[in-house]
């Protein structure tokens, strides 16, 4: 029986004295020893030598100091761990760096040990695991399977029950297709958001950094603890604060696409259909509101990574080698480089002007949605088909995953159900950048996690208006000039009193609570990017200011309140239950 190494679960077992990291993952290096001829799923497994400065380190050090102390990780074979060879599945082109990459080495700051280097599709090209020189990585479950890729190796490090948590890349699915087929939460963060410095280039310009783990709570953790900007990467990308780990949280209503039926490809799958419609009744079940979506634009932006100028883009990491030491590279990465040479660059703008439109229809159809659910695969394919038909069977694995890096968008691949014959099945999340805990919010809900108090943030913010800010009033403009949307009309909680307040020209509201006598006040909930809350709040004159509103349901929202000097000279207009009730009584 195979331990539990989640986070949380690991963390309390060492406090209690009852584990120690030296005893645990020496014994986890003798599992994945034994397992690893079956699976394929290490290139370089630590030895005992090379682990020891990891485990002095650790018993020299106070597990209090260090938020992933002793946790056991692995890492994907195109990214760097100092000392130990990186040879992105090509033994021609190994080399071993002085220098781990910088999420590697932030992790092992924090405490966490790595156990070895895995296995991969070859220079991370392609979604199944099977294009490596070091065997095909079998799935974890069903062995007449795949474990998916092209991290391929990572997610079998998680899903047997070696590792807490494991790294992969994914430019076009690669840490999504195999979290699905494993039955483990794939988190493809944001563009940027986790530093890439330090590891081989697919694409540099989409390439990700990923994890695999067994829930979305210790995606989440994780992300909060490596998510920063790094000054060694040139595509790294500040944090920004709505999307820290106190966004984290639980999650009410919110609005989520959901691909038009004739967008929604199972590729000849009789359960998909039926797993996919369970999937989006669960959402609804968790407070979403489905909202159907063209998913035509996503689309053609997936067919233009591998019929678009980024093919050549990979060409220009391994084309050299490929061309001078062409026994070096597998037969089908050669077929997939081979456009790349041909490419010019009139053809390069013109996919990019391409991309620009698509980018645009595509937030079009995000707007006012907070995430959009679809399967993470189509269907799976076994060992055989792969074999009869590889490129062909990879490209379908792809079909919900190879566009989200070219729109800029966050995904996370979350488990959802079995198929009859024992195999996970899984659903994808997707959002607008930076909106990735939010998007592990849903995922946690999703799963059944335990809830965390605070409620879940994304790129959006709610404000509760209740006076010239209303629709259709004279500072409504305010808000729309934001790109703010209405929500709902709806009232407060009967805890407060409206007055009118003195001054003018232009009559404003001020809205109190009250410990007794309190009224319900009419109000609207909108809903404004994150970015713009600060200059919509630096716009509100004294003595108004933003604050926390309760509302009928029991919701706390920011809002409107006014500060108690500002009632000098004031007329208590309650009563009127409203603000434009009372207008209208004016008038």
């Amino acid at each position: 029986m195979k331990d539990d190494l989640r986070l949380e679960v690991l963390r309390a077992r060492y406090l209690s004295g009852q584990l120690y990291p030296r005893s645990l993952i020496l014994a986890l290096r003798e599992q994945a020893q034994a397992l690893n001829p079956d699976f394929n799923m290490f290139i370089h497994l630590l030895s005992v030598q090379e682990l020891e400065p990891y485990l002095a380190a650790l018993e020299a050090s106070r597990i209090e100091d260090l938020p992933l102390y002793g946790v056991p990780f692995a890492i994907k074979d195109n990214i760097d761990l100092a000392g130990i060879p990186t040879t992105a599945a090509c033994p021609a082109y190994a080399y071993t760096p002085e220098h781990s990459a910088t999420v590697v080495q932030k992790l092992i700051n924090l405490g966490a040990v790595p156990l070895g280097k895995t296995n991969l599709d070859q220079f991370a090209t392609g979604l199944n695991g099977t294009r490596s020189p070091y065997g095909a990585c079998i799935n974890s479950v069903l062995r007449e399977y795949p474990s998916g890729g092209s991290s391929a190796g990572s997610p079998l490090t998680v899903a047997l029950g070696l590792a807490s948590f494991a790294l992969g890349t994914d430019t076009a699915g690669s840490g999504r297709v195999p979290a699905a087929l494993n039955n483990l939460v794939g988190l493809k963060a944001t563009k940027g958001l986790i530093s890439t410095a330090g590891v081989v280039p697919a694409c540099r310009t989409l390439d990700c950094v990923t994890t695999f783990t067994a829930t979305a709570a210790e995606a989440s953790r994780l992300l909060a603890l490596t998510a920063e900007l790094d000054p060694q990467d040139e595509y790294s990308r500040a944090n920004p604060s709505w999307n820290d780990g106190s966004a984290f949280g639980h999650v009410s209503a919110f609005r989520f696409g959901v691909p038009r039926e004739q967008d929604l490809q199972f590729f000849g799958c009789t359960e998909g259909p039926d797993l996919f419609a369970a999937a989006v009744e669960r959402l609804k079940g968790l407070g979403g509101e489905a909202v159907v979506l063209d998913l035509s634009p996503f689309l053609e932006a997936a067919r233009l990574l591998y019929e678009g100028p980024w093919v050549a883009e990979r060409y220009s990491v391994v084309g050299e080698l490929a061309r001078t030491q062409p026994e070096a590279v597998l037969p089908v990465i050669h077929a997939v480089l081979a456009k790349g040479p041909e490419v010019t660059g009139v053809d390069t703008f013109r996919a990019h002007y391409r991309m620009q439109a698509l980018k645009a229809a595509c937030d079009r159809v995000m707007s006012g949605l907070d995430c959009v659910l679809t399967p993470t695969i189509g269907r799976p394919v076994t060992l055989a088909e792969l074999a009869a038909e590889p490129v062909l069977r990879n490209s379908e694995l792809g079909y919900y995953t190879n566009f989200m890096n070219l729109l800029d968008y966050a995904a996370v691949a979350v488990p959802s159900d079995l198929m009859v014959n024992g195999l996970p099945w899984g659903v994808t999340l997707f959002g607008r950048a930076f909106t990735d805990q939010y998007l592990l919010s849903l995922a946690n809900a999703y799963q059944g996690g335990k809830t965390p108090g605070n409620p879940a943030r994304n790129d959006q913010s709610r404000v509760v208006v209740c006076g010239a800010h209303l629709d259709g009033l004279a500072l409504n403009w305010q808000l729309k000039q934001r790109g703010a949307t209405l929500l709902e009309a709806t009232v407060s909680a009967p805890n407060y009193r409206l007055y009118a307040l003195a001054g003018g020209p232009l009559k404003r509201p001020g809205m109190v609570r009250v410990a007794q006598g309190g009224v319900e006040i009419a109000v609207e909930v909108w809903q404004l990017p994150s970015s713009e809350l600060g200059s919509f709040l630096n716009g509100i004159p004294a003595p108004l200011g933003l604050g926390k509103v309760e509302l009928q349901d029991g919701r706390w929202e920011t809002g409107f309140i006014c500060e108690g000097y500002g009632l000098e000279g004031a007329a208590d207009i309650s009563e009127y239950g409203g603000w434009r009730a009372w207008l209208n009584s004016q008038a």
